[in-house]
Protein backbone atom coordinates (compact mmCIF):
# COMPACT_ATOMS: atom_id res chain seq x y z
CA UNK A 1 0.00 0.00 0.00
CA UNK A 2 1.50 3.53 -0.59
CA UNK A 3 2.31 6.24 1.34
CA UNK A 4 -0.92 8.16 2.21
CA UNK A 5 -0.37 11.66 0.04
CA UNK A 6 -2.39 14.44 -1.79
CA UNK A 7 -2.48 13.29 -5.19
CA UNK A 8 -4.26 14.66 -8.91
CA UNK A 9 -5.68 11.71 -10.47
CA UNK A 10 -6.68 12.06 -13.67
CA UNK A 11 -9.04 9.16 -15.58
CA UNK A 12 -6.61 8.58 -17.91
CA UNK A 13 -3.91 7.63 -15.27
CA UNK A 14 -6.21 4.33 -13.95
CA UNK A 15 -7.01 1.70 -16.30
CA UNK A 16 -10.08 0.37 -16.90
CA UNK A 17 -11.59 -2.75 -15.17
CA UNK A 18 -14.60 -4.34 -17.42
CA UNK A 19 -14.80 -7.16 -14.92
CA UNK A 20 -18.11 -6.92 -13.98
CA UNK A 21 -19.72 -4.82 -17.05
CA UNK A 22 -18.58 -0.81 -18.21
CA UNK A 23 -15.56 0.97 -17.76
CA UNK A 24 -14.88 1.70 -13.90
CA UNK A 25 -11.97 3.46 -12.92
CA UNK A 26 -10.87 3.59 -9.04
CA UNK A 27 -9.51 7.09 -8.96
CA UNK A 28 -8.49 7.93 -5.44
CA UNK A 29 -8.33 4.96 -2.85
CA UNK A 30 -5.69 2.83 -0.87
CA UNK A 31 -3.73 1.96 -4.01
CA UNK A 32 -3.83 5.26 -5.89
CA UNK A 33 -3.23 7.14 -2.72
CA UNK A 34 -3.14 5.55 0.46
CA UNK A 35 -6.58 6.18 1.42
CA UNK A 36 -7.91 4.31 4.59
CA UNK A 37 -11.47 5.27 4.97
CA UNK A 38 -12.90 4.40 1.49
CA UNK A 39 -12.55 5.36 -2.41
CA UNK A 40 -13.74 7.12 -5.41
CA UNK A 41 -14.14 6.67 -8.59
CA UNK A 42 -16.12 6.84 -12.02
CA UNK A 43 -18.07 4.21 -14.37
CA UNK A 44 -18.42 4.81 -17.80
CA UNK A 45 -21.58 2.74 -19.47
CA UNK A 46 -22.62 2.97 -22.82
CA UNK A 47 -26.22 2.65 -23.95
CA UNK A 48 -27.56 -0.88 -22.58
CA UNK A 49 -24.33 -1.40 -21.27
CA UNK A 50 -24.94 -2.71 -17.22
CA UNK A 51 -22.52 -3.64 -13.79
CA UNK A 52 -23.75 -6.70 -12.91
CA UNK A 53 -25.22 -6.96 -9.84
CA UNK A 54 -23.12 -7.03 -6.54
CA UNK A 55 -23.55 -5.67 -2.93
CA UNK A 56 -20.71 -4.47 -0.03
CA UNK A 57 -21.66 -6.00 3.17
CA UNK A 58 -19.18 -3.87 4.82
CA UNK A 59 -19.13 -0.37 2.94
CA UNK A 60 -21.85 2.20 1.84
CA UNK A 61 -21.62 3.32 -1.63
CA UNK A 62 -22.94 6.60 -2.76
CA UNK A 63 -23.63 7.01 -6.46
CA UNK A 64 -23.67 10.71 -8.47
CA UNK A 65 -24.86 10.87 -12.54
CA UNK A 66 -22.64 13.24 -13.90
CA UNK A 67 -23.78 12.48 -17.58
CA UNK A 68 -26.33 10.52 -19.03
CA UNK A 69 -29.21 8.44 -17.66
CA UNK A 70 -28.96 4.99 -15.55
CA UNK A 71 -31.21 2.82 -13.71
CA UNK A 72 -30.18 1.55 -10.22
CA UNK A 73 -31.82 -2.11 -9.66
CA UNK A 74 -32.31 -1.88 -5.69
CA UNK A 75 -32.37 -5.72 -4.40
CA UNK A 76 -34.75 -5.67 -7.76
CA UNK A 77 -36.51 -2.27 -7.47
CA UNK A 78 -35.71 -0.16 -10.32
CA UNK A 79 -34.74 3.58 -9.43
CA UNK A 80 -34.45 5.79 -12.41
CA UNK A 81 -31.91 8.51 -12.08
CA UNK A 82 -30.73 11.51 -14.73
CA UNK A 83 -28.00 13.57 -14.69
CA UNK A 84 -27.06 15.46 -11.36
CA UNK A 85 -29.21 13.20 -9.58
CA UNK A 86 -27.55 10.68 -6.73
CA UNK A 87 -28.45 7.52 -4.71
CA UNK A 88 -27.30 6.36 -1.50
CA UNK A 89 -27.24 2.27 -1.52
CA UNK A 90 -26.72 0.95 2.08
CA UNK A 91 -24.35 -2.05 2.77
CA UNK A 92 -25.91 -5.94 2.24
CA UNK A 93 -28.49 -4.29 -0.57
CA UNK A 94 -28.05 -6.15 -3.73
CA UNK A 95 -27.47 -3.24 -6.92
CA UNK A 96 -26.90 -3.29 -10.50
CA UNK A 97 -26.32 0.05 -12.65
CA UNK A 98 -27.65 0.09 -16.16
CA UNK A 99 -27.74 2.75 -18.74
CA UNK A 100 -31.24 2.84 -19.76
CA UNK A 101 -30.67 6.16 -22.17
CA UNK A 102 -29.64 6.98 -25.38
CA UNK A 103 -26.30 8.51 -24.81
CA UNK A 104 -22.98 7.29 -22.40
CA UNK A 105 -23.59 7.61 -18.81
CA UNK A 106 -21.08 8.46 -16.63
CA UNK A 107 -21.74 7.64 -12.66
CA UNK A 108 -19.13 9.00 -9.39
CA UNK A 109 -19.24 6.41 -6.50
CA UNK A 110 -17.98 6.50 -3.51
CA UNK A 111 -17.37 3.51 -0.79
CA UNK A 112 -16.65 3.92 2.56
CA UNK A 113 -15.71 2.19 5.44
CA UNK A 114 -13.70 0.02 3.74
CA UNK A 115 -13.55 -4.11 3.78
CA UNK A 116 -11.09 -5.90 6.67
CA UNK A 117 -9.66 -6.96 2.95
CA UNK A 118 -10.00 -5.94 -0.41
CA UNK A 119 -11.37 -9.77 -1.56
CA UNK A 120 -14.36 -9.46 1.35
CA UNK A 121 -15.38 -5.90 -0.08
CA UNK A 122 -17.10 -6.62 -3.27
CA UNK A 123 -19.73 -9.96 -3.45
CA UNK A 124 -21.21 -10.64 -6.83
CA UNK A 125 -25.02 -12.53 -7.36
CA UNK A 126 -24.69 -12.36 -11.25
CA UNK A 127 -22.30 -13.38 -14.04
CA UNK A 128 -20.96 -10.22 -15.60
CA UNK A 129 -22.19 -8.89 -18.88
CA UNK A 130 -19.39 -10.07 -21.97
CA UNK A 131 -17.17 -6.99 -22.08
CA UNK A 132 -18.06 -3.93 -25.10
CA UNK A 133 -15.47 -3.59 -27.86
CA UNK A 134 -13.38 -0.84 -27.24
CA UNK A 135 -13.63 2.07 -29.53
Amino acid sequence: MPETTTARISVHDVPADRRRGGELRVLLGPKTVGSTSGFMGVAALAPGERIAEHYHPYSEEFLYVARGAITVDLDDRPVPLGAGEALFVPKDVRHRLRNTGDEPAEVVFHLGPLAPRPELGHVDTETAPPPRESS
